[in-house]
Parts: C-alpha cells; sequence; structure tokens
C-alpha cells in the first residue's frame, strides 16, 4: 500500500488510507450529506469501498505522493472523517478536501485536521497556491474555508454535465499572514 507521512495534532492524527478503513468508508460516502454535497461514489459494499481506496486514494498517493487521509481522534483511535490534498485533471493545482462523520461534525475536528495538511503542504512542498472546491449550497464548507482564509474565485465547471462548484483559493502568502 502506498503511504504517506502521518500527522499528529492537539486532538487527531492523520494518517494514510488502508484496506482495512473499508467498513468506515462504505459509512462516510453513503452519510446523506456526502451523497448530497460529493455525490455518489458507487460504494455500495464493502468490496465496493476497497476499489475506491485503491483507485482514489492509493491511486493519488502513488501519482502525486499526497491525498486523502484518514483522521482519527487521539483519544478514541477511531476514524472520524478524511482531510488531504487532491490533485484533479481539471485544476492546475491541489485543492483541499474533508469530510467527516456527522457525529464528528460541530467539535472544530474539520478546522483542525485542514490547518494540518495546509501547514504541511506549504512547509513541504513548492506548492504557492492551493484550491478548494464546494458545491454551490454548502454552507458548512464554505464556512470552514473562511475560517481558514480561503477567498472565492469563480464558478467552477468539473466536467461538462457539472452545474458549476464553488472555486475558492488559498496562497502561500496569504496563510503565512494568518496568526
Amino acid at each position: 500500500m502506498p503511504s504517506i507521512e502521518t500527522l499528529v495534532t492537539a486532538r487527531l492524527s492523520l494518517r494514510s488510507l488502508g484496506l482495512t478503513d473499508a467498513d468506515f468508508i462504505y459509512a462516510l460516502v453513503n452519510e446523506p450529506d456526502w451523497l448530497t454535497y460529493i455525490g455518489d461514489k458507487g460504494v455500495h459494499n464493502l468490496e465496493d469501498a476497497t476499489r475506491y481506496i485503491q483507485t482514489g486514494p492509493h491511486a493519488m498517493y502513488r501519482q502525486h505522493g499526497f491525498g486523502l487521509m484518514v483522521v482519527e481522534t487521539l483519544s478514541e483511535q477511531r476514524p472520524i472523517g478524511l482531510c488531504g490534498l487532491l490533485q484533479r485533471d481539471n485544476l492546475s493545482m491541489p485543492d483541499i478536501g474533508f469530510a467527516f462523520l456527522a457525529q464528528a461534525r460541530g467539535q472544530g475536528y474539520a478546522l483542525e485536521a485542514a490547518k494540518a495538511i495546509i501547514d504541511n503542504m506549504f512547509e513541504k512542498t513548492s506548492v504557492l497556491l492551493l484550491a478548494a472546491i464546494t458545491a454551490k449550497n454548502n454552507q458548512p464548507s464554505m464556512a470552514l474555508l473562511a475560517k481558514l482564509g480561503f477567498v472565492f474565485k469563480s464558478l467552477h465547471h468539473m466536467d461538462e454535465k457539472d452545474a458549476g462548484s464553488n472555486l475558492f483559493e488559498l496562497s502561500k502568502a496569504d496563510w503565512l499572514k494568518t496568526p
């Protein structure tokens, strides 16, 4: 399995996805908010979840050296979400993605995990600009991006069929200015 550096914060550990995370992935990608804001990834059983891990995050790790990471609480060592970087074919820069189980929302975990991902990326790579994509009506994600310092840039079409998503950007220079 491809692996990337584990990150640790005050309350969280962010690690590479493993095939043993199939149960967690199955649960997460079938939550109502995932289906509403991200979409159906065709993960309808554990075999589909394993395939998703192999063709998504593992492929991203191999190709780019980064990808979505499992976010676990240090206290209970249980997965509560995903957070990490993606490189989409239709974007020139990496973008940050995050999704958390319903019971883990509203506790600052997404903000803490995203800060760790952004700090690590700007510290260890030559990337100067980071993107974020949200559904047009995903108010919780847009609020989180604002807290992180992202600025709305434009409506972005992921493909010909896409009605458009919000594209946000954060520069390394602006990130380094934040307290």
